[in-house]
């Protein structure tokens, strides 16, 4: 995806002070693309489950330690679609990387990628590119970007953005058959009804485009069970064991998108409490929160799990590889979701 030379992100960004980001975005094309970059031959053999997995990459500031995560953690595979959020473009954090790019032509896996933000912090970043990704081993027949009703507006953010929530859609070709993925990243500064409202945009979509066939959506939904700027709310939650247990049980009556999910057809997994984000707190620890969703319609999960991105969980690192020299505590601070799906016959 081309970039922009930095004065002109500049001005367009400046552009926010008086205009919407979506009067801003409708004057960059990158917003509505959606590059397929089928790059890999087919399997040979027909499958009876498609492995889906769900990964909040955090960036892709770890890609060399990513791509040995995904080659070695027996639990993440077998995989056949990566369901993506938070890969960067050209961003100095990630090392100026197109970091899909790269961990596709690692994995030998075929891509598309959907621009979330174009980040202006940062004079020095080659494109300050940063959005979300489908990896396939089966090719990429369609793609859209489902651009997401805005719940925040990130320009006034310490981060300063262009851009907004997004979904990917993608139409896989398994064999001659067709399976329809996307790829969620729902917004975290607001309350479950505003994710309800964009999930809800999502199913649509997801109704027209894959009328007929079996359907994987997962992402980051963001299901905090609270709206992500109230930092009061946060406190209460991270001080009470009781509203802590919100967080990891009762999440489907705090955001309103999972029932939404389910009366359009979806399975939502994982289907226990379990955490799947480590949320930090300003006084140290983490507040553990349910994030990362696999929906899945017509297509039965016969074997799931969530993989711990913590260092300790990583006997499997290969000696001499960067996941075994990596100093840090987690790879992610998200966890990964994983489904085995079987194939309507």
């Amino acid at each position: 995806m081309n970039g922009l030379p930095n004065d002109e992100r500049q001005r367009l960004g400046a552009l926010l002070d008086h205009a919407s980001q979506e009067e801003v975005m409708a004057m960059i094309p990158q917003f509505s693309q959606a590059e397929i970059h089928n790059i890999a031959a087919a399997p040979e053999q027909a499958p009876d489950s498609l492995g889906v997995l769900v990964f909040n990459m955090e960036r892709g500031v770890h890609l060399a330690e990513l791509g040995d995560f995904l080659e070695n953690c027996p639990e993440v595979r077998p995989f056949d679609v990566i369901l993506a959020n938070e890969l960067d473009d050209g961003c100095v954090r990630s090392g100026q990387k197109d970091t899909t790019k790269e961990l596709a032509e690692r994995l030998g896996m075929n891509y598309v990628f959907g621009l979330e933000f174009i980040e202006l912090v940062n004079g020095e970043d080659a494109k300050g590119f940063h959005g979300n990704a489908i990896f396939s081993r089966w090719p990429i027949k369609q793609a859209k970007v489902v651009r997401l009703p805005e719940q925040y507006n990130w320009y006034f953010d310490r981060q300063r953005r262009i851009g907004g929530r997004l979904a990917i859609l993608a139409e896989l070709d398994v064999n001659g058959k067709s399976v329809g993925v996307g790829t969620i990243h729902l917004e975290n500064r607001t309350h479950g009804p505003g994710r309800q409202e964009q999930l809800e945009t999502i199913l649509k979509a997801a109704d027209e485009m894959f009328a007929g066939m079996p359907a994987a959506l997962g992402g980051d939904l963001n299901t905090n069970t609270f709206d992500g700027r109230d930092k009061d709310a946060i406190q209460e939650i991270a001080g009470s064991p009781e509203l802590q247990r919100r967080c990891l049980e009762d999440v489907a009556a705090w955001e309103g998108c999972l029932p939404a999910a389910e009366k359009a057809g979806y399975k939502a997994m994982p289907d226990h409490p379990i955490l799947t984000r480590r949320k930090p707190l300003p006084g140290g620890g983490h507040l553990d929160l349910r994030l990362d969703w696999l929906l899945l319609r017509d297509l039965e999960p016969t074997d799931s799990r969530t993989i711990s991105t913590c260092r300790e969980t990583w006997p499997f690192a290969v000696p001499g590889s960067a996941l075994e020299a990596f100093g840090g505590q987690e790879l992610s601070d998200h966890n990964a979701v994983w489904a085995s799906c079987a194939l309507p016959r």
